[in-house]
């Protein structure tokens, strides 16, 4: 079993294997122990968690005492895995208060490392100052689900020369920052591509074809563990919400049947009295 550390995750680009740098994300401690049994690469504690555990309608309203409490309960599960927690929305708007959150996250959750989005001037002051305090940070460009509004929605970034040259600029920055890797979220495949060769750390694709370094899924979609239909970009491996209903009102239907052995015995009882 891979036990990674950021020297390993950089050196991945030279690696003769080719095989991609896989992470899926995870929210619990049971899922997490499943998960350190696997060869999986990496773990993300996204904040994505509010909207599959929690049904926020986005990430927005993920506080960071949440993010502390679910990625610490992953790390207690996934001990031999490379564990990556998000930074909230709005817990990095200034600088100041970046490192304080960052920090604070870092620690208490013990993950390996801390996620933020963007790459603007402030942001990549933060990541510089925490990579040499010793808290290493994984970029993440493209689509930034903290920016959906600021953004004007969900779409494939890249698509022009200008937003194209504004990626690649952005992902310079961040491993210029000392970012060990970058997330590429829904970048037009020929861009993400074309990151990926730039770049001497390894770029995790999602919605962003297969030529990255690595892929990233959220485990909901992957597994389809909810009602709502995953993005266009992920095909499922399994339909679990199906399964445990159908598992779960099979159960039902049994423990209301007079063979069940439950019912046997109450029906029992009150013949006696």
């Amino acid at each position: 079993m891979k036990i990674l550390n950021t020297r390993k995750i950089r050196g991945h680009k030279l690696s003769t294997e080719k095989t991609p740098l896989l992470m899926l994300t995870c929210y619990d401690y049971q899922t997490a122990c499943l998960l350190d049994e696997t060869e999986l690469d990496l773990i993300l504690v996204g904040d994505s968690l509010g909207n599959v555990i929690l049904g926020y309608e986005n990430t927005i309203k993920v506080s960071l005492q949440e993010m502390i409490i679910f990625s610490a309960a992953v790390k207690r599960g996934a001990k031999n895995k490379f564990v990556v927690a998000d930074l909230p929305f709005g817990t990095y708007s200034t600088f100041d208060a970046g490192i304080k959150n960052a920090t604070k996250l870092f620690q208490r959750s013990a993950a390996e490392a801390i996620k933020l989005e963007g790459a603007f001037d402030h942001q990549l002051k933060i990541i510089k100052c925490l990579t040499q305090t010793g808290i290493p940070v994984m970029g993440h460009i493209g689509l930034t689900p903290q920016s959906v509004h600021e953004m004007g929605g969900y779409y494939t970034h890249g698509k022009n020369q200008e937003s194209a040259n504004n990626l690649k600029q952005q992902a310079l920055s961040l491993q210029e920052a000392g970012a060990f890797a970058i997330v590429l979220e829904c970048v037009k495949e020929a861009v993400a591509t074309e990151i990926t060769q730039l770049l001497h750390i390894p770029t995790i694709g999602i919605g962003s074809g297969d030529k990255t370094d690595g892929q990233v899924l959220v485990i909901n979609d992957l597994l389809k563990m909810g009602q709502e239909r995953p993005p266009s970009f992920v095909q499922p491996i399994s339909d679990l919400y199906t399964l445990k209903k159908s598992l779960i009102s099979d159960y039902i239907h049994s423990f209301n049947t007079a063979d069940h052995p439950i019912t046997a015995k109450k029906n029992e009882r009150l013949d006696i009295h």
